[in-house]
């Protein structure tokens, strides 16, 4: 008897350490997975967006990872909810940095469209498309004939006291931005990554856990780092770690000029994908910079959302376009789903038939 006692109090204790809270963001997301918005007491500095009934995975069919670092480098994923599950619905396992938001927590700064202010030259020329002169090819391909890679800075700095477009923060005088995650000017670093090695090295433990309910369910083997603007710094800076299998770096990209684009040619993850909002996206010449410094036989992809900005479409209706090319990724790259590859893949990619969409590709057939 006094053996059966222990045992249940250890169970209990056990149970006590996982003890979740749990919210469904819209309906749940459209994929087959009925996602669930939740917090697990042993990582209360993080959300976890997941399908809800995980009993569908273990064995023989892991559920791949994604680790999410939101805009504004914020302690909070309001701002990405609908994206995140969205994606979570595809049949995949989200840890976002930051507790989980309150029930209609409006977004934080940096998630809207300001935040990222644009190095080495200010905002590119609106109504610009990719580099070369030439119109940017709506649902296609750059013109024939035109240079890969970004327009070099020819904007000027956001006039004194107006901020950045959307509604970040006006750089003073050339000052730091407001990014909450460290210097970002002269060839300094932005996007310190400790909350996600700290996600990543949650779920790690949590899979060898014969006590959590997530226990031999967590695919290792396929984990992607993901964010936007300064989350996506944070994503950039995870690229060093093997552990990580792909990035999506989401209206981001490393500063011009900074010391942190010789890291791009040194990745050990497998692939990239950059999605950006357009010339008006204040990360537009940072990302287009970015996948043209890329000189190595790593599968990249660039595509972007004319007119959407730097806010990008992650609070419309189940993440909007954004959360159908970044499923699509993650499904190709970590599920193997060839299928959803085709969004990526061809002559004319899935991409280049919705509307507003441009694309970009390297060491992709």
């Amino acid at each position: 008897m006094k053996k059966l006692f222990v045992l249940a109090t250890v169970a209990v204790a056990a149970m006590s350490v996982h003890a979740q809270e749990s919210r469904v963001i819209e309906d749940g997301g459209t994929g087959p997975f009925k996602a669930i918005m939740t917090q697990d007491a042993s990582l209360s500095t993080h959300t976890i967006i997941r399908p809800e009934d995980m009993s569908k995975f273990g064995k023989g069919n892991l559920i791949p990872v994604l680790l999410w670092g939101n805009g504004g480098c914020a302690k909070s994923c309001s701002g990405h909810v609908n994206f995140l599950s969205e994606v979570a619905s595809q049949g995949f396992f989200i840890v976002a940095i930051g507790p989980m938001p309150a029930a209609g927590a409006a977004p934080q700064a940096g998630q809207t469209g300001g935040g990222m202010p644009q190095m080495g030259g200010g905002m590119p020329p609106m109504g610009g498309g990719f580099p070369g002169g030439g119109m940017p090819q709506m649902g296609g391909q750059r013109p024939q004939g035109a240079p890969q890679g970004a327009p070099q800075g020819q904007g000027q700095r956001p006039p004194m006291g107006g901020g950045f477009p959307g509604g970040g923060m006006p750089q003073m005088g050339g000052g730091m931005p407001p990014m909450g995650g460290g210097a970002g000017m002269g060839g300094m670093s932005m996007g310190d990554p400790a909350d996600l090695v700290k996600a990543l090295e949650w779920v790690i433990a949590q899979n060898a856990d014969k006590n959590s309910p997530y226990y031999g369910k967590l695919d290792l083997d396929n984990i992607a780092a993901a964010g936007m603007s300064c989350g996506g710094l944070e994503a950039l800076h995870m690229s060093n770690d093997a552990r990580i299998k792909t990035i999506m770096v989401m209206n981001s990209g490393f500063f011009n000029g900074g010391d942190d684009k010789a890291s791009l040619n040194s990745m050990k993850t497998k692939s990239v994908i950059w999605i950006l909002g357009g010339s008006t996206d204040i990360a537009w010449e940072n990302g287009n910079d970015d996948f043209k410094q890329l000189d190595g036989t790593m599968p990249a992809f660039l595509c972007s959302l004319d007119g959407i900005g730097h806010g990008g479409t992650y609070m419309q209706p189940h993440g909007g376009d954004y959360a159908k090319v970044a499923g699509a990724w993650l499904k190709w790259q970590l599920k193997n789903d060839k299928e959803a590859g085709t969004m990526f893949t061809g002559s004319e990619p899935g991409v280049s038939k919705m509307e507003g969409w441009m694309f970009d590709r390297k060491n992709i057939k």
